[in-house]
């Protein structure tokens, strides 16, 4: 089972700022434009991920968001409106 820890800066973001960031981070990580993260986007396909892209998306969200996550944990993600709440299940 996958831990959370909480940092209170992200915990407190509401769902536009999380977007945002989360935007952010993934454009800048995976040289991808932020108008092309649509939220019913695919995740894979937008971002050209692979099997060790995903290892450093975990790492991201580690960094980032303080959320200890597993791989397996992507399992459900397809679209990036996915990816968001996934995000902010796990903040709260």
């Amino acid at each position: 089972m996958s831990c959370l820890l909480r940092r209170n800066k992200e915990s407190d973001m509401n769902k536009e700022q999380l977007i945002e960031k989360v935007n952010g981070i993934l454009a800048e990580e995976f040289e991808t434009d932020v108008a092309d993260m649509q939220p019913d986007a695919s995740l894979m396909k937008v971002l050209d991920l692979d099997s060790l892209d995903i290892v450093d998306m975990v790492v991201l969200v580690e960094k980032h968001f303080g959320i200890i996550m597993k791989k397996e944990d992507f399992g459900t993600v397809r679209t990036f409106a996915d990816f968001y709440d996934y995000l902010e299940s796990r903040l709260k």
